[in-house]
């Protein structure tokens, strides 16, 4: 593992942080993780742990279409929060 790479549950544990970033993002259309990293300053595959997590607990969801380069896009989803 390179001294740049983090481990998974620092990643993970980075989720609540980057929920407002990314949602940030979202606000206007829908991107692919590759767009949201590029928004965010962060790593693909970190992204990916973190659009994952806010897919399954409902704050995001994805087009039912793909892109031509086989991507999902990701809008947010509107919540009622506490």
């Amino acid at each position: 593992m390179s001294a740049s790479s983090r481990e998974v549950r620092e990643i993970i544990r980075d989720e609540h942080v980057m929920r407002r970033r990314i949602l940030k993002v979202l606000e206007t259309e829908p991107h692919t993780i590759p767009e949201i990293a590029l928004a965010v300053g962060c790593p693909t595959h970190e992204v990916t742990f973190w659009v994952m997590g806010m897919r399954k607990y409902g704050y995001l969801r994805e087009d039912k279409e793909v892109t031509d380069e086989g991507y999902f896009r990701y809008q947010a989803v509107e919540r009622d929060e506490p």
